[in-house]
């Protein structure tokens, strides 16, 4: 589609109606689960459903919390700029899922936990349980900073609200379900919000596959623009993306997800058996395979439909993750109520996340930074939980700001998420595989895989990759045909040249980049960070052998025979 076609840049009463249906059967759900818990509720209870929920749910709830705001604007702007190359991911999720299921899900079941980081205490020492605390919670708030902007980025470019007004609704609603409801209502939302997610996503690609022709049209297109680039079996580690990045360097960022976030594991610890538990796993490997394909293809799209005349070369757009909010209302604007389905999926698929995240705070902070240190009665138990749910939803509200000057998406929060992610997995494989592994190399694991992690993570951003490492595919405004008018319809709370404290630093240190630094692709930053942990935790063990260790629970080590019998396969 060329540039002199009109956006319209607004809604209709029919996208305000779609949209606002949603924030408030979301807010419902918390109102109805309050309603029907009264006077009945601990905080087992509000925090982890009484662990009697089923797979189904938990599967689902699962695949909302991490398909993500990242995964709706993100990743189609990603195939479009770098190709589809990116579909590899499935083959993380499927190796990843079989790890946590026969590794890490047994364990944590033998122990019956309520946080993750209770493991660390278990088996190494309470400094460990509490630097990983700390860890998690910098990690999840960083993460949900980053889920809140972008739709309400989003909202912004198309809709006549303000930015941070977009931010605050987001942040409110998913408080106020997660306050009053607790986990219980943060799952059967998120079930809701699974469908309003498929469907807006299915609403755009059925609308761009109509106006291009067909299927066989966005294929053909994709191939002659180099699109269908997936026999790239480069083993260098400074690319950013190839098969070996993507399938197996995100696998160890996925076990870290699956295994070691407080927000995934407390679903596996919500479900009435490990069986369930397994079972949502391996369903929410289906849910996350299908949303990944459906997002890649929908990057195919937006290219074929853009192919002669880029907005984001053109200056229509500000950033790459605007493209996909572009397309719908360049092509949907016609059909009343279907844009404001698109936008409600990009913020359901914000408050899943955001409100798996809040509930996941508060338990980590009961559980491991006050029950340790207090004798509360239940009642107030309850109520610090609820008070808890407030507290970090204003957080995760104040962390969107930060969120405005870290870029690309889809890379922020994969690089974030690899900074906190590789040093908890390495201490807590430490953990379960190394059963002479003492206190003190757990703790040493812990520390020096974050300095580690951490530290590629600033230089990566200090220090982007150059073109050559990256490999952006050719985008062309040869098509594009402006009026006066036309560029007018698309306006930018940030223009694309206003600098910001990371670009205008990265603009100095540029120039030394090629001599000192080349940072490695963001998807080996969590190996890196976990390997180091591992590395250190056994020499350390090593050198302080000879000291009286703490005596690893035999429920917290991981048995041979315990797969061979217990299997999901056998």
């Amino acid at each position: 589609m060329s540039g002199d076609s009109q956006v319209a840049g607004s809604f209709v009463t029919a996208d305000y109606v779609v949209f606002a249906l949603t924030l408030v059967v979301s807010a419902a759900v918390g109102f109805y689960f309050a309603w029907a818990s009264r006077g009945q509720q601990s905080s087992r209870d509000f925090l982890t459903a009484g662990r009697k929920l089923t797979a189904l749910p938990v599967s689902m709830s699962m695949t909302t919390t991490y398909m993500s705001s990242i995964t709706v604007l993100s990743n189609p702007a990603e195939v479009y700029r770098f190709g589809a190359i990116f579909a590899y991911l499935c083959v993380s999720y499927v190796l990843s899922t079989v790890v946590v299921s026969e590794v890490f899900l047994p364990i944590y079941y033998r122990l019956g936990i309520n946080s993750i980081y209770e493991y660390l205490e278990l088996r190494f020492n309470k400094a460990t349980r509490l630097l990983g605390t700390v860890l998690c919670i910098l990690n999840i708030t960083l993460f949900s900073g980053i889920v809140i902007y972008g739709p309400a980025l989003a909202f912004s470019q198309i809709v006549d609200l303000d930015l941070w007004g977009g931010i605050f609704l987001t942040g409110i609603v998913c408080t106020l379900y997660c306050t009053l409801g607790g986990l219980k209502a943060v799952v059967w939302t998120d079930v809701f919000q699974l469908g309003i997610m498929l469907a807006g996503y299915l609403a755009v690609i059925i609308k761009a596959v109509i106006l291009q022709g067909g299927v066989p049209t966005i294929i053909s297109d994709a191939q002659q623009g180099g699109r269908l680039n997936f026999i790239d079996f480069d083993i260098n580690p400074l690319r950013r993306h190839t098969f070996w990045t993507i399938a197996f360097g995100a696998t160890f960022n996925w076990i870290a997800v699956n295994g070691t976030n407080q927000t995934m594991v407390q679903r596996f610890i919500c479900c009435k058996s490990i069986t369930h538990a397994r079972v949502a796993l391996y369903i929410n490997m289906l849910g996350l395979c299908t949303f990944l394909t459906g997002s890649v293809f929908a990057g195919l799209c937006l290219y074929s439909v853009y192919r002669d005349c880029d907005p984001w070369t053109a200056g229509l757009i500000s950033a790459p993750d605007q493209l996909m909010p572009y397309l719908v209302m360049d092509i949907m604007t016609g059909y009343p109520g279907l844009p404001g389905l698109f936008f409600a999926a990009v913020c359901s698929g914000s408050l899943s996340t955001v409100s798996s995240s809040i509930n996941a705070l508060a338990v980590v902070t009961l559980e491991d930074m006050i029950k340790p240190y207090t004798n509360m009665s239940e009642k107030y138990l309850l109520w610090m939980s609820k008070g808890l749910s407030v507290f970090y939803g204003v957080i995760c509200i104040s962390m969107a700001g930060l969120a405005s000057g870290l870029g690309g998406m889809m890379q922020a929060g994969a690089t974030i998420s690899s900074a906190f992610g590789g040093p908890l997995i390495g201490a807590v494989t430490l953990g379960i595989l190394c059963p002479f592994a003492n206190s003190k190399g757990g703790f040493s694991s812990l520390v020096s895989g974050l300095l580690v992690s951490c530290g590629l993570s600033i230089a990566s951003v200090i220090y982007p990759p150059p073109p050559a490492m990256t490999r952006p595919l050719s985008l062309t405004i040869d098509g594009c045909n402006f009026t006066a008018t036309d560029s007018l319809n698309w306006t930018s709370t940030a223009l694309p040249t206003q600098p910001t404290f990371i670009t205008a630093t990265t603009a100095t240190l540029q120039p030394l980049q090629a001599d000192y630094w080349q940072a490695p692709s963001y998807l080996y930053i969590g190996i890196i960070g976990a390997a180091t942990s591992v590395i250190v935790g056994l020499i350390v063990t090593l050198l302080t052998g000879h000291e009286k260790s703490r005596k690893a629970r035999p429920d917290g080590i991981w048995r041979r025979e315990s797969w061979q019998h217990k299997s999901f396969f056998l």
